[in-house]
């Protein structure tokens, strides 16, 4: 066998999982605009049934969607409740999907942290996967005037 031949194929699979790997990378923390849907029940992201239902902003929600072993959830929440501190008609909510699979059905959440970003009707208008940027957030916000 022509020893050039496992060289090139060893190359070439080291650069596709470079180009897969800086491709994963830049969209980490971008956010993307969604289609607007129905308005969410406040109740749906409750955390149990029974309790009172989380309240939205007066200009929009910040709703993170995080799990118990997430390793960027931590700085993730940090950001966004900074966020809403300094905006009082931004409300931060954070749920837990460790045991909500409807939720990561309805939301297909395939990762965490994943951040929606609601208007002040409840619509979804912004969805951001792995840690968020306080920029990226910031910007988005302007939207909702």
């Amino acid at each position: 066998m022509n020893p050039l031949v496992p060289l090139v194929f060893a190359v070439g699979l080291v650069t596709l999982a470079t180009l897969a790997g800086v491709v994963w990378k830049a969209r980490q923390g971008a956010a993307r605009s969604t289609a607007p849907s129905e308005a969410l029940d406040p109740q749906l992201l409750a955390p149990a049934s029974g309790t009172e239902a989380p309240a939205f902003g007066r200009r929009a929600t910040l709703v993170q969607f995080s799990t118990e072993f997430c390793a960027s959830c931590p700085s993730t929440r940090r950001v966004l409740s900074g966020i809403s501190a300094q905006n009082a008609d931004v409300a931060y909510l954070d749920v837990d999907v460790t045991d909500r699979a409807d939720l990561v059905r309805r939301f297909s959440i395939l990762q965490t942290p994943t951040t929606l970003i609601l208007d002040r009707d409840g619509v979804v208008r912004t969805r951001i996967g792995g840690a968020v940027r306080p920029a990226v957030v910031e910007a988005r916000l302007k939207e909702f005037v």
